[in-house]
């Protein structure tokens, strides 16, 4: 950056500084490394945002530093990750942007930082800005922290500090504890659109709505507290049924379109979810939050995420569950619209289960299969998924009746013997049409037998069905597969579409995936699109189809009759 002083001497840090820096990440790694050697700490230094949230609570950092410099969306898109994450965990969030980017510094502040310098500066004057930040870390966190553990400002929101004294006297009391926090999406469209007030406005709106909730509909004590960027906090003196009663009223809630203008906007919204457990403070508390919020939004199906107790193995935990799950009627299904990027209408949907699990709410599909294959449910799992799928789809009203359907099979489908007469007679005994189905294989359930595999996907196609290969570009085999199996489409694996904006590199490997995949005759759908840059640079690629949170999560059938019918 600049000479200067590099004494760290005063400065007793925290274990590590977290940092991000996108176009001088050797001169930023140099200087924390050099005014760290006197003192007990390190900087952990990347050069992109890939996992940003889990990347930073991994971390256990009380400071993120982002260097904005040469980069100031990515900067920007950094600053939106990690802004509420920072305000519920009392860290500091310091902007580093040049000189000339001076006019951008409220729309970090709006994003969720604490704090900011200006380049060029001196490395000491780096230094003291840590300093400064560390000290702030310490005031906002509201309890007592080991002032070795902190490199240098936090976040000072006073919503988060009452949040956290809500929570303290809530324990203090042995009153049960539960903490949700919320993150809303697509608002990069109504903010290029409307500007930035209007994507102000449109949080507090949807604040406001969730605490209409929390006082109208849950009926216990509750705190709603806006925290940075696009993300709130809804904490509740309630536990088990009462927290999944409120997640389900608020999910309904944010659900409804929002007025903009003179047009209605429709958010996206993802859910973490914690509960108290014996031993948890305040701290604990949020962190787990925090934790399972990453998790979600690192999802490309699941919109919320609930934390179990720490040290609980989780999946063990939920296969004992899983035994009366089904008997219970507690698997759900959401749908997730592909849209045909040309015309902008949706031609179909991928049903995607969902566990609303009586204590810890609604667990997404992943976790729901991983339970299954450690309770040995996996074959029955997906036989009642599949019946589920075809009976709902099936009653649809006409206005959802020329949409195409994609459910899942797994790898014990694929080995079943005598599974495709079986799956066959179970789709036409529901009465949905052979014609609208599309059955998704993903690339590791094809890896141990590639010859049954297209044999079984060989007999599904003849009978009308359509084939599509999931999570492409993920696997050992990709190419293979193109070459071998009876496909009709192609979806490209949500890290694929994820990268794209990043390096040319990034563009060149999707763009050449399409193109051989269009080559084939097979159709494309990218997964997981989330900005309109990523949609921009996959049409220029080529690629037909997408889904993702750009355009709408996985949703009910009334939400889904909506869209449709808003087209």
């Amino acid at each position: 950056m600049g000479e200067g002083a590099t004494d760290m001497e005063d400065m007793q840090t925290a274990t590590t500084l977290f940092a991000v820096s996108f176009r001088q990440r050797g001169e930023i790694a140099e200087i924390l490394a050099r005014a760290g050697a006197g003192a007990d700490w390190q900087a952990a230094v990347f050069g992109d945002a890939v996992a940003i949230e889990s990347r930073f609570l991994a971390s256990g950092a009380a400071v993120a530093l982002i260097d904005a410099r040469g980069d100031l969306d990515e900067g920007l898109a950094a600053t939106l990750a990690l802004g509420g994450l920072a305000a519920t965990n009392g860290a500091a969030l310091l902007v580093l942007v040049s000189r000339g980017d001076v006019e951008a510094i409220g729309e970090f502040f709006d994003a969720g930082a604490t704090q900011f310098l200006t380049s060029p500066a001196t490395d000491g004057e780096l230094v003291q800005a840590l300093r400064f930040a560390g000290r702030h870390a310490v005031r906002s966190a509201g309890s007592a922290i080991d002032r070795r553990r902190i490199p240098g400002a936090s976040l000072y929101d006073r919503e988060t500090g009452d949040v956290r004294r809500w929570i303290i006297g809530r324990i203090a009391a042995d009153c049960p504890v539960a903490v949700v926090l919320v993150s809303l999406s697509r608002l990069d469209i109504v903010n290029a659109a409307h500007g930035r007030p209007a994507v102000d406005a449109l949080i507090e709106t949807a604040v406001r709505r969730t605490e209409r909730v929390a006082h109208a509909a849950i009926g216990v004590d509750s705190m709603v507290a806006r925290l940075g960027g696009s993300e709130f906090a809804l904490v509740l003196e309630a536990s088990g049924a009462a927290v999944t009663a409120a997640i389900t009223a608020l999910d309904a809630a944010l659900a409804r379109p929002f007025r903009v203008a003179d047009t209605r906007a429709v958010l996206g919204c993802r859910f973490g979810v914690a509960q108290r457990q014996p031993g948890d403070d305040a701290a604990a508390l949020l962190r787990r939050a925090s934790e399972a919020l990453a998790e979600a939004k690192a999802s490309d199906g699941s919109v919320l995420h609930v934390a179990l107790p720490d040290g609980v193995a989780p999946i063990d935990a939920l296969a004992i569950d899983l035994h009366h799950a089904i008997e219970r009627d507690e698997i759900d299904l959401r749908w997730q619209p592909q849209v045909e990027i040309a015309g902008g209408r949706i031609a179909g949907v991928e049903a995607l289960a969902r566990w609303n699990h009586r204590t810890l709410g609604p667990l997404g599909a992943d976790t729901l299969f991983d339970a299954a294959d450690r309770a040995d449910l996996g074959i029955a799992l997906s036989d009642h998924i599949q019946r589920l799928v075809l009976a709902r789809a099936v009653a649809w009203p006409a206005a959802l009746g020329t949409l195409r359907v994609s459910l899942n099979l797994t790898a014990a489908d694929i080995s079943r013997p005598g599974f495709a007469a079986l799956f066959l007679a179970r789709v036409d005994a529901s009465g949905f049409p052979r014609g609208r189905l599309t059955v998704e294989i993903t690339e590791t359930g094809l890896i141990e037998d590639l010859a049954v595999a297209s044999a079984l996907l060989a007999e599904l196609r003849g009978a009308g069905c359509r084939v599509a290969i999931d999570d492409f570009g993920t696997g050992y085999s990709s190419l293979a597969y193109l070459k071998s199996l009876p496909l009709d489409y192609v979806k490209i694996d949500k890290s694929l579409v994820r990268d794209i904006d990043g390096s040319a590199r990034d563009r060149v490997v999707v763009a050449g995936a399409i193109t051989m995949a269009r080559s084939l005759g097979l159709a494309v759908i990218a997964e997981g699109v989330e900005t309109p840059s990523q949609l921009e640079l996959l049409t220029a690629g080529g690629c037909g189809l997408y889904q993702g949170f750009l355009f709408s999560e996985p949703v009910d059938e009334a939400v889904l009759l909506d869209l449709v019918e808003r087209e």
